[in-house]
């Protein structure tokens, strides 16, 4: 009798500490979905602004046309590649920075060329596109930071014991992380506006 008694404690036990365990990991990761949709809000917020800024950049005389597309392809593709929610596994994440990350270079040339045009820089507009990017940049930095601590938190857990037993069970996976973009470290900074020193944060 003890023994049935002792059993039914344990499997009582279990099931406490089982339930705790699939609880904490629903809520960590509807915390990452909403994270993640943050990230994209920022992304699309920036790829927004592109079409405005490769409508304004093509009223200077003799521009590059090969940088303007150049941008409009890179956009393109970054806006073609999407992640679902529910799907944040590493691969998806990485193909994602990727698409995202190659944007980013077209942009960097883009405001790099800008700066043989005296005339385009003088102009409220741009100016004013130039501001916007930059905000935006520094947005999706903060929401990639916070996804990746959402993540991060996410996925310890459901590593630790007793935990990964019950991620085993229910499914929980593993979720991806944004990576240092490549040369982070050593790219020079772009900056938007000559006059006032501002930098785009990558």
């Amino acid at each position: 009798m003890k023994k049935l008694f002792f059993a039914f404690a344990i499997m009582v036990g279990a099931m406490s500490l089982s339930s705790c365990s699939y609880n904490s990991m629903v809520t960590a990761d509807e915390n990452i979905k909403g994270k993640w949709g943050e990230v994209q809000t920022q992304y699309q917020r920036r790829s927004d602004l592109i079409p405005n800024l490769v409508a304004t950049v093509k009223g200077e005389a003799n521009f590059e046309k090969g940088t303007l597309t150049e941008v409009t392809e890179a956009r393109a593709k970054a806006t073609s590649v999407q992640v679902d929610a529910s799907k944040l596994t590493p691969e998806s994440i990485q193909k994602y920075q990727e698409a995202q990350g190659q944007l980013s270079t077209a942009l960097g040339r883009l405001l790099s060329v800008t700066e043989n045009y005296p005339t385009l820089r003088a102009n409220d507009a741009f100016r004013g596109l130039q501001v916007q990017l930059e905000g935006t940049e520094n947005r999706i930095g903060i929401a990639r930071k916070d996804f990746n601590e959402a993540v991060q938190g996410y996925n310890s857990k459901i590593r630790s014991f007793p935990a990964n037993i019950t991620a085993k069970m229910f499914g929980f996976k593993e979720k991806g992380y944004f990576q240092a973009d490549p040369g982070s470290d050593k790219a020079p900074p772009v900056n938007f506006d000559t006059d006032t020193k501002k930098e785009v944060t990558k």
